[in-house]
């Protein structure tokens, strides 16, 4: 269209119409728009557009003027001056994760406070702390003028303390001091020398005006930077600076954003954890270039540089959801790379570790103040004391295991693919084993060191409310350590109330925020960064069903679930769960239940597969296998004899009709399962396992013991947790590191089904666990079969075994689960070489 057309077209009348009609919209619009909003929502709404229109223009297009003098307080002024008014308010949307790394800041401090590390009011510096912000909203954790002794915000624009100073005498905080500095130049000891008030005194370094001191021995307690690390041009310093700033037991906090390849992070070993820390090719180049219009650089140097500087405690990495955007940013709680908690206890962790006799606690205690005794070839170290003493050598810092309140938790490797080949999910939600048959069978004293399985880890509390000497939970998938680390979390700083509701009911209204401000001091960071990603989605009423919906242990659960809605038995799955009387139970489970759940089709077309076995029951094939051995061989029940069971062969599989058989092989097997349940046990009083399975939650009538009120007297104890282990490892790794002989009690359950019977994986696992296990120590198997392959092997090598449980003819249980067709207990009885 040409211009000289225009004014033939703005003289037509279709287009006077057309233009005119647009304006009576519009007049319309905004006429009923003012008469249905109030004057003062309007001005509210008028300001907001207004101040990110502002926001707009500084940040994306008008240019800096601050460049000709070459220093960095004239760049800062010139971007900040003319926002510096607006900067709180167009900043809530763009800089996330303040409030939580503030949270977990405070949740540390409080810790240190209430176990007796923090004796006097602490200090604060809040390094590039802008406007005052962070401060502010400290006080929704903490009373900021009664808690702390002093808060120094440090930073270098004139403008922005100028809004901080007149915050905070709004606030009327007189313990609040605004220091407009470089931060490479800040000292404690300029402010807190000569001070009048001979009250006041540091609890790190000693007192300010102590004579013995200098300015240098001033302390920061706590110090936090929140996206200021990124906008310092000069970064090394400022951060050499700082590790001298901090005190040996102080806390560090810092939110930013960043970006980073994970070809960077692959080789280390004390980053505290690695979920979505790699950022995409086009993330990187694209958020890097943007942010360097404004002056903010992204590069991965700068958090590797601070991972490097200090020790890590907790680190999670996110994603701000900024308009259809996803901007990396990260949180980490940091601390001196080298602290007393760390160095100190270094070989007295390493003994519980690995149950070193050389190395006991008294032991480390006599080496400190006597001449250190020789390594010998005969003593075992753990992968933790090896990574450790690898790191030192380097000058890194110690693997975040090691700067934990609690070491509970055993470094590992979390980058192996053995751990990662779990992905993010564990399989199971609840542990599939009755506790109560185990304290019969083992009856557990103050002297017993038991190794476990982990699982789910509620068997593990069981065995901790009988106080054995120590426990060792094992499991190579990191998810299932991560909810033992949860739970065990959760006894040491909540109340009955809200671990009920995590673990009996599975559901928690404000999950994160107790993640945040009571569970993380007693996490590791790698537990803590995976539930603060799924923790929310597990726990949260809005978006999940509960905890036990989750995992691979929900399909069996959601296959009862859906069977009841299809084929219409939800009232009677419903009526088994509050069925009053044994008699009742029988006979909803008999003429209604039975025949949908243990149906042949079923059972052969779905519950029989091998994928729904191993993604919905946890069965591996190999176990699969021992079932059907039995039912091929003709073995049942009631003929059960010595003679093992003879292991499934490619031929038994192949014949035409093996599919038939494997399938009949499996529903007999839930025949032999389900029915004595159904017949003997109470599922509302006394079999909270398939309760469980029904509904997807406890009641307050029926759950593990480990959920009563007398257990969380016990648990939540200070101390409870002291002598619990958790490896992230191979069994025969574990038992292989520990010293001979010091094991009294192996719970393997049943993870000798998984091996080959043609393999040597057996034989492995049977002379770790006959070197760990002290002369009359005993291993407690469960198993698919009547009388697995592998018992022989326990016996050749040593053991005198014993079946202590197996279903009968009778019909009867051999525990509340029945699940398994036998239980043994083998015994060390002789030294075999």
């Amino acid at each position: 269209m040409h211009f000289s057309a225009l004014p033939q077209l703005v003289l037509s009348p279709l287009s006077q119409i057309s233009l005119a009609s647009v304006l009576l919209v519009l007049v319309v619009v905004t006429y009923f728009t003012l008469s249905f909003t109030e004057l003062e929502t309007a001005r509210k709404l008028y300001s907001s557009l207004r101040t990110y229109a502002r926001f707009a223009w500084i940040c994306f297009f008008k240019p800096h003027t601050g460049d000709q003098s070459g220093q960095q307080q004239d760049a800062l002024e010139s971007f900040y001056k003319s926002q510096a008014g607006i900067y709180d308010a167009t900043r809530s949307r763009l800089l996330h994760g303040r409030e939580t790394m503030l949270g977990l800041v405070a949740a540390q401090v409080k810790h240190q406070a209430q176990s007796g590390q923090l004796p006097q009011k602490p200090i604060w510096v809040d390094v590039g702390g802008g406007t005052g912000w962070n401060i502010e909203q400290m006080g929704q954790f903490l009373h900021v003028p009664s808690f702390f002794h002093k808060v120094y915000l440090v930073d270098l624009s004139p403008s922005l303390c100028q809004v901080a100073r007149a915050r905070f005498a709004r606030l009327g905080w007189k313990n609040v001091q605004v220091v407009c500095q470089d931060a490479r130049i800040f000292r404690l000891g300029d402010y807190e020398a000569g001070i009048g008030d001979d009250k006041a005194v540091f609890s790190i370094g000693g007192s300010g005006y102590d004579g013995g001191l200098t300015d240098d021995t001033v302390q920061a307690d706590v110090l936090t930077m929140s996206y200021s690390l990124s906008m310092i041009p000069e970064f090394h310093p400022v951060i050499d600076s700082l590790a001298n700033l901090v005190g040996p037991n102080g806390i560090m906090g810092v939110v930013d954003f960043y970006v980073q390849n994970k070809v960077d992070f692959q080789s280390r070993n004390y980053t505290g954890g690695i979920i979505d820390r790699h950022c995409m090719w086009i993330s990187r180049v694209f958020w890097r270039t943007w942010f360097e219009a404004d002056r903010v650089n992204l590069e991965a140097a700068r958090r590797d540089y601070l991972e490097y500087k200090f020790g890590t405690i907790l680190s999670t990495n996110a994603r701000n959801h900024f308009f259809g955007f996803r901007i990396p940013y990260y949180i980490w709680i940091g601390c001196a790379k080298q602290t007393k908690s760390s160095l100190q206890n270094l070989a007295a962790i390493d003994a519980a570790v690995t149950e070193s006799p050389f190395i006991s606690a008294l032991d480390v205690q006599n080496q400190r103040i006597s001449k250190p005794r020789r390594s010998s070839s005969s003593d075992r170290r753990s992968k933790a004391y090896e990574s450790a003493i690898v790191n030192l050598a380097a000058s890194l810092p110690l693997p975040a295991a090691w700067y934990q309140h609690h070491h509970w938790r055993v470094y590992y490797d979390e980058q192996l693919q053995k751990h990662q080949q779990f992905g993010d999910e564990y399989i199971y939600a609840f542990t599939w084993e009755d506790s109560r048959a185990d304290a019969r069978l083992l009856k557990i004293t103050s002297e017993d060191v038991i190794l476990a399985i982990t699982s789910a880890g509620d068997n593990v509390l069981s065995y901790a409310l009988d106080s054995p000497k120590r426990i060792h939970a094992v499991d190579l998938n990191p998810n299932q350590n991560h909810l033992l680390e949860l739970k065990a979390a959760a006894f040491t700083s909540l109340s009955r109330q809200d671990v009920w509701k995590l673990f009996g009911e599975g559901l928690h209204e404000n999950f994160e925020q107790l993640l945040i401000n009571e569970l993380s001091p007693h996490l590791s960071s790698q537990a803590f960064d995976y539930w603060l990603h799924k923790g929310p989605k597990t726990f949260s009423p809005s978006t999940s069903r509960g905890l036990y919906y989750t995992g691979g242990s929900r399909h069996a659960i959601n296959l009862v679930r859906y069977l009841g809605s299809l084929l219409g038995i939800t009232s009677d799955l419903a009526a088994l769960c509050t069925a009053p009387t044994l008699a009742e139970q029988r006979e909803i489970w008999t003429k209604r239940v039975r025949r949908v759940l243990l149906s042949r089709l079923l059972t052969y077309t779905v519950i029989g597969s091998e994928r729904f076995l191993w993604k919905a029951l946890g069965v591996p094939r190999a176990q699969r296998d021992m079932i059907e051995s039995d039912f091929l061989s003709g073995q049942t029940q009631a003929d059960a004899t010595s003679t093992p069971a003879r292991p499934a062969t490619t031929e038994t599989t192949i014949s035409p009709s093996a599919g038939v058989r494997s399938g009949q092989a499996i529903w007999e097997y839930g025949v032999n399962t389900l029915d004595p349940v159904a017949q003997h046990t109470l599922l509302t009083e006394d079999n909270h396992y398939y309760l469980l399975c029904l509904q997807g939650k406890y009641t307050p009538r029926c759950h593990p013991a480990y959920l009563s009120a007398k257990a969380h007297a016990k648990l939540s104890t200070p101390g409870a947790f002291d002598r619990l282990r958790i490896h992230t490892d191979e069994l025969v790794e574990v038992m292989a590191r520990m010293a001979e002989g010091t094991l009294t009690i192996a719970v393997l359950m049943d993870s000798m089904d998984w091996f080959d019977p043609k393999g040597k994986e057996a034989e492995v696992q049977v002379l770790a666990v006959r070197r760990a296990l002290k002369m009359g120590g005993r291993v407690l198997l469960r198993s698919a079969g009547l009388r697995p392959w592998y018992v022989s092997v326990f016996e050749q090598k040593g053991f005198s075994c014993k079946r202590v449980g197996a279903r009968g003819m009778k019909g009867e249980c051999v525990d509340r689960v029945n699940m398994y067709a036998s239980t043994w207990i083998c015994t060390k009885v002789e030294r075999v070489e």
